[in-house]
């Protein structure tokens, strides 16, 4: 039967692969990025994240309150800390960066991962300062830069400096435990300071430095885990107050995950599962549709077949299995263009730094199939009941009479063709109203006023402290990297600073006093800062708005000083010039110089919060963040700075230089994927509906031939069927509009964490929803229309 409508059953199998497909793509993104992101790990079902917290905010873990929770915690089978970061990677007579992590010694073991080639570490391997140079290195890393070599364990490769024995090789397909990326090497915690700079951190509470999992035992939920945790950070804070006064643990299941990429993806894949849920229901009304239209023209057939002694249920089977068979064929289809669109989103994630490759795949395991062999199965439901159930209500002695419809008189009879149809305008509506939302705010995104220049300025870093530098070494680095790149054609500023806008790495932050401001009892207010060159504030193009910048004789011997942001000077000042005033932080008094303007720190959807500049010089060590004011491009810069540093000293190298546009861009990523993803799946959705209009306006059209040519007959005009027959059309698209319209004001509100001053209700995106989908309509209705003006009406009189 399918083969004697081959296009009836390719245009049904398309909608449904389209739908199928779809969801099953995002099925595996969420699977393998989301609740099961590291192959080759075990146990991720009872693996969450292990973060520290204060009264503002997460922080990360010191290591001696890492061993109190290890010691102290019952329900909890084991912890790993890692610290992900890089090195600087000496090969040959050059040096490059290598993205790592530096781990506990039972991270492997957890993980239940074992090396091919070699060992991982082992505890003592824990104990010591910059006491065991080893390393693990990724498949990938051995495939790559030591070519497979099978003799590669005792070979030694440089690291920050520092000759590093390798112990080990990872299997292929273990990229590490940060979603999205996957990682080079790995090496021991006693290796931190090596690769952080800071001193030695293992033994000190006030260092906090790691993040990490931690596995629950069987049966115990992550609540009560979190209790236990919770108890254990009171009692550390009674015993170490200076250190732990208002600091907790906070744990998360995997896809909240806060220090990596599950929780930046994790606002896009839930619009988009809702999304792809929405088209697939589009791709199952629409094939309903196509079937309910076929059965009709069935009747013939179903009338026979219940004549020589089908039953109802007989009927139901036959209908019930061809849409099987459909699904079943559409399924295969929608699992081949999942798997072809896997790595859909990575193409959606911006560049990667240098050193770092990109990994956030669909996971298309047993579990994905599984759900995807329930959406089939439920489509086929959806889809192929209603017309089988239809079929089966057939009138034997009224289905022998001839009946004809009409495109006004029918319309009793196709009322659940109308319902479908107005299913999919309604839902395809409400897609575009979506698209047009995000669109709106990612343009609002792009044109808003960061506070900072993102034209002309480029970025870079050079990692100083993991190669061993000391403050005045790192100063004197920097000062002769100055003059170097100032002096190179096309650059009019340079600027160092610890800390860059829409980095990462968070800025550090202070608890503050301010003269003459008072603070509720038991209240420390916290601010964040940046320690920056005198060069800063003009190479970024940070406006002050009254005092002075820095200069170059605030440094470590001259009075401490810092530059305000206006929040911070509303805040604390309360409107007036804090220039002259007087701020404490660190255990130390700082006057302040300069009233900076406001600028965009972290987010472009942050508020506007204090904020404050120290000068570089004037604190212990310098800073790793290069900003550049040039007329150059990234690449040509590049190239020149990676001469210049390798001029000073042959065992550094730059980091990835960008420009601050797309630094910025970086920290968007997951709106502009939100925008991709809801446009792509708005077009499916639109094409689908403006198929299932044509379908249902075609069969009315040629059901409705008798009525069509009586009319022309009697003297009506073309121009009068035309009318006829697009009014019905039109009719169905705007009650499928206005249902739509009405379920949207109530659902896009849900897509609060992604707009940026857009309202939920913005009329703009409805109105442009609005005429794409009267567009579409038209078109959908217009074949159909111009088909019945064609009518003969002595040939449809005569045949009927």
């Amino acid at each position: 039967m399918l083969r004697r409508s081959p296009g009836f059953s390719l245009l049904a199998i398309l909608c449904l692969t389209l739908g199928i497909g779809a969801t099953t793509a995002v099925f595996g993104w969420i699977e393998g990025i989301l609740l099961r992101p590291f192959p080759l790990v075990a146990r991720q079902d009872r693996m969450v994240a292990l973060t520290g917290t204060d009264r503002s905010d997460r922080t990360d873990v010191s290591w001696p309150d890492l061993q109190d929770l290890r010691k102290g915690c019952t329900l909890v089978d084991a912890f790993i800390a890692e610290h992900i970061g890089g090195a600087t990677l000496s090969i040959g007579d050059r040096a490059a960066r290598a993205a790592g992590s530096v781990v506990s010694s039972n991270y492997f073991d957890v993980l239940g991962i074992r090396p091919i080639l070699g060992r991982t570490f082992e505890p003592s391997e824990d104990i010591g300062r910059n006491a065991h140079p080893v390393t693990v290195i990724a498949y990938q890393m051995w495939k790559d830069r030591y070519h497979s070599d099978p003799a590669i364990i005792g070979k030694t490769q440089r690291l920050n400096g520092v000759q590093h024995t390798i112990i080990g090789v990872m299997p292929e397909g273990f990229f590490g435990t940060f979603v999205g990326y996957s990682f080079q090497f790995w090496v021991p915690a006693s290796m931190e300071e090596a690769f952080e700079g800071g001193g030695y951190k293992l033994e000190n509470r006030g260092a906090r430095w790691s993040e990490g999992f931690a596995f629950l035992k069987p049966g115990v939920t992550i609540q009560q885990a979190q209790a236990e945790i919770s108890a254990i950070a009171k009692r550390l804070e009674a015993a170490y107050p200076d250190t732990n006064r208002g600091r907790g643990f906070k744990l998360y299941p995997l896809w909240q995950t806060p220090f990596n990429n599950a929780g930046t993806t994790l606002p896009t894949l839930r619009i988009s599962l809702v999304v792809a849920c929405l088209v697939l229901l589009i791709a199952c009304a629409n094939v309903g549709n196509l079937l309910l239209v076929r059965s009709f023209a069935r009747r013939h057939e179903m009338t026979v077949r219940i004549a020589v002694g089908a039953g109802s249920w007989r009927l139901l089977r036959q209908l019930l299995t061809e849409g099987l068979i459909l699904s079943a064929v559409a399924a295969a289809g929608g699992l081949c263009l999942a798997y072809w669109c896997r790595n859909l989103i990575t193409l959606m994630f911006p560049p990667p730094a240098t050193g770092i490759i990109v990994h956030l795949p669909a996971e298309l395991d047993w579990r994905v199939l599984a759900l995807s062999a329930g959406v089939c199965l439920v489509s086929t439901v959806l889809f192929g009941l209603v017309p089988a159930m239809q079929a089966g209500k057939i009138d034997l002695a009224a289905a022998m009479k001839s009946d004809s419809g009409g495109v006004i008189g029918g319309r009793g009879r196709a009322w659940i063709r109308s319902v479908l149809v107005l299913v999919q305008v309604s839902l395809s509506f409400m897609l575009l109203v979506g698209a047009g939302l995000l669109l709106k705010s990612f343009r609002a995104m792009q044109d808003t006023n960061l506070g900072f220049s993102t034209k002309g300025v480029l970025v870079t870093g050079v990692d100083m402290v993991s190669a061993g530098y000391d403050g005045p070494r790192m100063r004197n680095f920097q000062d002769q990297l100055s003059d170097r790149v100032r002096a190179l054609g096309g650059v009019e500023s340079v600027a160092w600073s610890r800390a860059v806008p829409f980095a990462y790495r968070s800025y550090p932050s202070a608890p503050i006093a301010v003269d003459g401001f008072v603070v509720e009892p038991g209240e420390q207010p916290t601010v964040e800062y940046n320690e920056v060159d005198p060069a800063y504030f003009s190479t970024m193009g940070i406006p002050l708005l009254a005092g002075r910048e820095f200069t170059l004789a605030d440094n470590d011997t001259a009075p401490p000083v810092a530059v305000v942001n206006e929040t911070m000077a509303q805040r604390f000042w309360r409107g007036e010039n804090p220039v002259g005033k007087r701020l404490q932080a660190k255990g130390r008094w700082l006057q302040v110089v300069g009233l900076a303007k406001n600028s965009k720190y972290s987010s472009i959807l942050e508020t506007s919060k204090p904020f404050f500049y120290t000068p570089l010089r004037q604190g212990p060590m310098g800073g790793p963040n290069l900003q550049i004011r040039t007329r150059r491009g990234p690449e040509s810069m590049a190239n020149q700075l990676a001469r210049e540093v390798k001029a000073i000293d042959a065992n550094l190298a730059p980091g990835e230089v960008i420009t601050m546009r797309e630094q910025v861009d970086r920290r968007t990523w997951s709106q502009r994927a939100a925008v991709s993803l809801l446009a792509v799946f708005g077009g499916i959705a639109l094409l689908l509906a403006g198929i299932g209009l044509y379908g249902v306006m075609s069969y009315a059209v040629s059901q409705s031939t008798r009525e069509l040519g009586l009319r022309m007959a009697l003297g009506a005009g073309a121009s009068h069927l035309l009318r006829i027959v697009m009014s019905h059309g039109l009719g169905l698209t705007l009650a499928g509009i206005a249902a739509g319209a009405a379920v949207a004001l109530g659902l896009t509100r849900l897509m609060g964490d992604l707009l940026y001053k857009v309202s939920p209700r913005d009329p703009e995106s409805f109105a442009w929803a609005f005429l794409v989908m009267a567009i579409a309509a038209v078109a959908a209705c217009f074949l159909p229309a111009w088909r019945a003006t064609r009518t003969d009406p002595v040939r449809a009189l005569r045949d009927s």
